[in-house]
């Protein structure tokens, strides 16, 4: 079973390639504990007749470049904290401009808006004004230093510069330095230069409030993207800032020694992790939930070409979710390469509608058959891997459900207006893993579940669904979590459970709960290895599921377009011409199940 592709694929669609006195400090908690869209309220929208800044990245594949993006990221974050005024571009990556074409046409929300290019980095610091307090320059002989400078940034309104880019910059830009962390963390506290600076900025920061509770950042460090301009992890920065967020780059694993960090103590990358978690949930305190925006750096922490380890990257994915769970976090794993959130996350939220009726279809003696377009339920399938999907011209032809988690709202808000906005009514959003943001349910502590399905329930309300079809847990699920889900998600659950600790895992019985409907999400043919292959395993699954008549399977296929999906069909057909299916939309496949389990 697997979450994602397997590693070469992965790979490919990753554009992928991760003690002071302060002053208002009072203020500045209060102020961190406001997730962006943690309580809507309404965008900061900018007036129509207020430029939109741009700025175009460099990204030469040098380490200044690195550093620019940097800089660049953690300005933005700043500066777009009021109002979207800041739109970063990029040489090297066309998205950012797909999205700000399509945003400022056809009525949508950045129309109108005439866009002023800024020059240089001098011209963007003069835009943040006095909202730009200070410089943090961190140390490249300490990777993580990067991390806790944004963190720092975010709390401080400052920007975060490189020894390099302060000896160029400083003395022009005349601003105070508020931290020099060169030199800083030598690892006289834990033997671990990397764990020395996250416990510092865990006291100095986290553990006194001033950084958001309802967001944490992993985050890649410079340890081995810096030197190949890997902005990856950079550019994203802006939302970190923005938020206040406490950004970090640990191992979730506690039996292992990472690659950046080998003569650490067994098991302290996870100590630190869990003192993150523990700070985080001692401040949120039961009143909301936290998202853990970003990924764990493939090669420091997985079995990969360049790093042998015991633990694959799906399973360390896994850990990942099993880790944070109990701390009412979930995850928005990858977010690489995520330009703009600061400003996305600004836009105005529509009500959304779909097409969601079930069908009024009698049962037959058929096999019924239901498709996920699966794992859009992170921030960079979304921004980036969707459209190439979105605008397949088979898309529309066959009915499909699309897996989008309805918590991206809080970052991507206009996106997913764009793709309900032009979904047909064959094309159905769903929530993906595991509901508004990925979590082992079973994980969640008993006292909480009530506080899980109010986040949810907010969430799915404003996406309009009420189906959660891909909820992955390492269980089935208990009666308190069926209840927990039937209260959000009436209308549909499937699952697929994995026990990666033991590598098995025993899924529910197909039934209703007090009116849900579950079933299993079949993985089989996830990674769609080409049509014939894909039809064949669809072919078996429903065999060795007793193939019965009438037979209800719902496939998760990752990353496809609809063509693909017609194709396979195609095939499946003319392998199995004994096999009567039908395919069908979500909702009319679970009313359908349903009725047929109440005959």
């Amino acid at each position: 079973m697997k979450r994602f592709h397997s590693t070469p694929a992965w790979q490919k669609h990753r554009v992928f390639g991760g003690a002071l006195a302060l002053i208002g400090s009072v203020w500045l908690g209060l102020a961190a504990t406001g997730f962006a869209s943690a309580q809507p309220t309404g965008p900061q929208e900018a007036p129509a007749d207020r430029p939109l800044y741009t700025y175009t990245l460099t990204q030469n594949g040098t380490p200044a470049a690195y550093d620019e993006a940097l800089a660049v990221a953690s300005l933005q974050g700043i500066i777009n904290r009021e109002a979207p005024e800041v739109y970063v571009l990029s040489r090297t990556y066309a998205r950012p401009q797909f999205w700000l074409d399509l945003l400022t046409k056809d009525g949508r929300w950045l129309e109108g808006r005439a866009q002023k290019p800024l020059s240089d980095l001098d011209a963007l610091m003069q835009l943040a004004g006095d909202r730009l307090k200070g410089v943090v320059i961190w140390d490249p002989a300490v990777p993580a230093s990067m991390n806790v400078a944004t963190t720092i940034a975010g709390v401080r309104d400052a920007v975060v510069l490189s020894p390099e880019f302060a000896d160029r910059y400083l003395a022009r830009w005349h601003l105070p330095v508020i931290e020099d962390l060169r030199g800083r963390f030598t690892g006289a506290e834990t033997g671990s230069k990397k764990n020395d600076a996250y416990r510092w900025a865990i006291r100095q920061y986290l553990a006194k409030g001033l950084c958001s509770s309802h967001l944490l950042c992993l985050f890649e460090d410079s340890f081995a993207t810096r030197v190949r301009s890997d902005t990856s992890y950079v550019v994203t920065r802006d939302w970190a800032v923005k938020n206040r967020a406490f950004v970090f780059d640990l191992s979730p694993w506690g039996d292992e020694k990472p690659q950046d960090d080998p003569d650490q103590r067994l098991g302290l990358d996870l100590e630190t992790y869990r003192l993150i978690l523990d700070e985080t949930l001692r401040h949120s305190a039961g009143r909301h939930m936290t998202e853990l925006a970003g990924f764990f750096a493939f090669s420091k922490y997985s079995n990969m070409p360049d790093h042998k380890s015991a633990h694959e990257p799906v399973p360390t994915e896994w850990e990942t979710v099993w880790l944070i769970s109990p701390y009412n976090a979930y995850q928005n794993t990858v977010a690489s390469n995520c330009f703009n959130q600061s400003l996305h996350s600004q836009a105005p939220r529509p009500v959304l509608k779909q097409h969601r009726t079930a069908k009024p279809v009698a049962i037959e003696n058929k096999t019924y058959l239901c498709i996920l377009m699966a794992d859009y339920d992170s921030a960079t399938p979304l921004y980036d891997l969707l459209p190439n999907h979105w605008h397949n011209p088979g898309r529309g032809k066959l009915p499909l459900a699309w897996g989008i988690n309805p918590n991206l709202l809080e970052t991507y808000p206009d996106l997913i207006a764009y793709f309900y906005s032009t979904a047909t009514p064959a094309d159905t959003f769903t929530s993906d893993a595991s509901a508004a943001g990925y979590m082992n349910p079973n994980r969640v502590r008993q006292e909480y579940l009530p506080l899980f399905v109010q986040h949810n329930q907010r969430f799915f309300r404003e996406a309009d669904m009420t189906i959660a079809p891909m909820v992955l847990d390492w269980q089935e699920p208990t009666p308190a979590v069926k209840d927990a889900y039937q209260q959000f998600a009436p209308d549909g659950y499937a699952t697929i459970v994995w026990d990666m600790h033991t590598n098995s895992g025993k899924g529910p019985a197909p039934q209703v709960w007090k009116g849900m409907p579950i079933l299993e999400l079949i993985n089989d043919a996830n990674e769609f290895p080409g049509v014939e292959k894909t039809a064949g395993i669809m072919s078996h699954a429903i065999t060795t599921r007793g193939g019965q008549i009438p037979g209800f399977y719902f496939f998760r296929i990752v990353w496809t377009n609809p063509t693909n999906i017609a194709d396979t069909l195609a095939a499946l057909h003319r392998q199995r011409p004994d096999l009567n299916f039908e395919v069908l939309d979500p909702y009319t496949f679970f009313a359908l199940f349903k009725k047929s389990m109440e005959r």
